[in-house]
């Protein structure tokens, strides 16, 4: 099975991202714009540029408006009207995740922009973009896509307003979504308007949701499924749950039924999501003439994203494990998709004679590192599944875990000509590792730098549970058997743990327990994650109900940012920065004999020279922001802000690189400003 795509030889230069680009090729006009709020860097790792690529090969002429000027619509217009439609993503990552933190502070830093510089792309992209879209050229056909229009299909709960929002579909205006991975999707799409077809006519198409007017019934029949409407989910938690829980029943693409939504007089549709692509197509895919390098128009300017992963090969998409805080199953789906040996082992030859490749392949790998190849064994069970994890709460029978295709590809891997290293970067998941010896001595002898990334998030049973992750005894074994692998080949090396704080069912009392297992264990994380309720996800469901949607049984919910502040200073304990609040938790869950000199002791009785120093300058800062009037986000230039634009850019900005001195500086974040509007 193949797509109907020929990929131009190799090397094709990136698609244009100017008028001037355009003219140079000598067309007259394009077929479809590609809005993006990351810039535009020709690498299958970047959404836009591997949809870019994949509608060149099916013979259409493409261009990439990446983070546009969103402060009028002229950008939009300057390749002229596109002869099918506007493709509307916001980039590798949700806009609001990308913007702020769990406190939601704003972020220091953007990955997916020039620099890293913040700014470039508004709050709620997908809604700008949309809007803009509509105003340059009304009537040209406008798709959104990406993550944030995907997870954002459904009414869902958003953490930024603490708020139950409408589908996305409704408040951007687009006229489809095209949810998932989008490459099957995106061609249908693009063929069927070429052959003449309405947007209307594209309803049956997998992989797409739409919207119903007040005069249209919407479907019915056994191939359907009614969620509870908008009205009931913003006000009951139990309509909620029952949303999520259905939703999520339904995205195996071989048994799901279409689900419909109402919202008010409307209805949103949305169709089973699109077939996961076969091996030869994922060849198809990853085999197109990339570049692998940021646009020219970018000159010396860093991309962060790209530096991560410039020297990295994707071997499989999806992931089976189903973990209730990820979107990655939601969006990629529990289908593994992978490519074949050989296509694997060509991008490696050709990334050996990229410019400045220094011997090092910096990861091999996916989601999860070590899923490769690995798929149900009884395709007619796959085909009914609805188990939301294959792994949990222990490993299906059926499901196929044999490392073998990954042991052969990374040994033929490390011998390409011109590589000395291939590391394996990605996660790696434990309860499978472990039932290989033979991997975790391949993992440990050749393709791990010291440290190996693992995930064990927490310790807590009840917590675990809530996540989709195994026991921590589990985490325990594999450290205990990869360093003992790893002395075996006389290499010392760490696994890396990663955990996370506040999340659903994790109280002050679960994370003091964590804490003591880390000092036990002699574990000192230098990252740790804050949760975020990301939309769409059933731990979303959780931190907004405070239940279980898949039981409707009670969860400890942490929403306080003091509260959340005290479970993620647990997790590093040992830093002096973070005495106080870690005495605070330890005081209010009434556990004084953790404070002293005890061998179970998490922190001194007296708090260190840096802690001191700490809560000055934080007294002190926070003193200045309070004074200055200056540290909610926007000022008074937030009352300006139209119908969901979030952040503007300098009037008179072009969307490519900006001046430091034009760009108004991003100070704060302050849900239901005035002026500021959620749709």
């Amino acid at each position: 099975m193949t797509l109907p795509i020929t990929a131009p030889p190799r090397p094709a230069p990136p698609l244009p991202m100017s008028r001037r680009d355009m003219d140079a090729r000598g067309w007259d006009a394009v077929d479809v714009v590609l809005v993006s709020g990351d810039a535009y860097v020709d690498h299958p790792s970047f959404a836009n540029g591997l949809i870019a690529r994949l509608l060149e090969a099916a013979g259409f002429r493409v261009a990439v408006l990446a983070q546009p000027d969103w402060s009028s619509c002229e950008p939009w217009r300057q390749f002229g009207r596109p002869r099918l439609f506007f493709g509307i993503s916001a980039g590798n990552m949700d806009s609001m995740i990308n913007h702020y933190t769990a406190n939601r502070k704003v972020r220091n830093d953007d990955a997916y922009s020039p620099n890293g510089e913040i700014g470039r792309r508004p709050d709620r992209a997908t809604l700008a973009y949309c809007q803009r879209s509509r105003e340059a050229f009304p009537g040209v056909p406008v798709v959104a896509g990406g993550v944030e229009a995907s997870l954002r299909r459904i009414a869902h709960y958003d953490y930024w307003s603490d708020t139950v929002r409408r589908s996305i579909l409704l408040d951007s205006k687009a006229d489809l979504i095209a949810f998932g991975m989008g490459e099957r999707t995106v061609l249908d799409i693009a063929r069927e308007l070429a052959d003449g077809r309405t947007i209307r006519d594209l309803r049956s198409l997998r992989g797409v949701a739409y919207r119903l007017g007040a005069s249209e019934p919407p479907p019915s029949g056994s191939d359907t499924r009614e969620l509870p409407d908008f009205d009931a989910v913003s006000t009951d938690p139990i309509a909620f749950c029952d949303m999520t829980k259905i939703s999520h029943l339904e995205t195996n693409p071989h048994n799901a039924r279409r689900l419909v939504q109402r919202h008010g007089r409307e209805s949103v549709v949305v169709n089973p999501p699109a077939l996961p692509l076969e091996q030869e197509e994922m060849d198809q895919v990853y085999g197109l003439p990339f570049t692998r390098r940021p646009h020219p128009a970018y000159g010396n300017a860093r991309i962060p994203a790209f530096e991560v992963v410039e020297h990295s090969v994707q071997i499989m998409r999806g992931c089976f494990g189903g973990c209730t805080f990820c979107s990655i199953t939601a969006h990629e789906g529990r289908i593994i998709q992978s490519r074949s040996q050989d296509s694997i082992i060509s991008e490696i030859k050709l990334l050996a004679t990229q410019p400045g490749f220094k011997g090092t392949v910096s990861d091999i790998g996916g989601p999860t590192a070590n899923m490769y190849q690995m798929r149900c064994t009884r395709p007619e069970v796959e085909a009914k599944c609805r188990r939301l994890s294959c792994v949990h709460p222990t490993v299906c029978t059926l499901l196929g875990t044999d490392h073998g295709p990954l042991k052969t590809l990374m040994r033929e891997a490390r011998s390409v000509e011109g590589v000395k290293r291939v590391l394996v970067a990605s996660g790696v998941r434990m309860d499978l590792a472990r039932r290989d010896p033979e991997y975790l001595e391949e993992l440990a002898a050749h393709h791990v730098g010291g440290h190996l990334k693992v995930a064990p998030e927490h310790t807590d049973p009840e917590v675990l549970a809530l996540m989709k992750k195994p026991s921590a005894d589990d985490f325990v074994e594999f450290d205990r058997e990869f360093q003992a692998a790893s002395r075996r080949v006389g290499k010392k090396q760490y696994t890396v743990p990663y955990f996370i704080a506040s999340h659903p069912g994790s109280g002050v009392d679960e994370m003091i327990d964590l804490a003591l297992f880390l000092k036990r264990n002699g574990y000192k994380p230098d990252q740790v994650q804050d949760f975020i309720p990301s939309p769409f996800d059933i731990a979303a469901c959780m931190y907004h109900t405070g239940l279980d949607p898949m039981t409707r049984l009670p969860v400890t919910i942490t929403k306080g940012l003091r509260d959340r502040r005290m479970q993620r200073a647990l997790l590093q304990f040992f830093k002096p920065e973070n005495y106080f609040e870690v005495r605070r938790a330890l005081e209010q869950a009434g556990r004084q004999d953790l404070i002293g000199s005890g061998c179970d002791c998490l922190i001194p009785a007296r708090p260190p020279k840096e802690a001191l120093d700490r809560r000055r300058r934080d007294a002190t800062r926070e003193f200045t922001e309070r004074t200055s009037g200056d540290h909610l986000r926007g000022g008074p230039a937030a009352a300006q802000e139209g119908a969901g634009e979030g952040r503007r850019p300098p009037a008179g900005g072009t969307g490519g690189p900006r001046k430091q001195g034009r760009r108004r500086k991003s100070v704060g974040y302050r849900p239901k400003r005035p002026g500021q509007r959620d749709g």
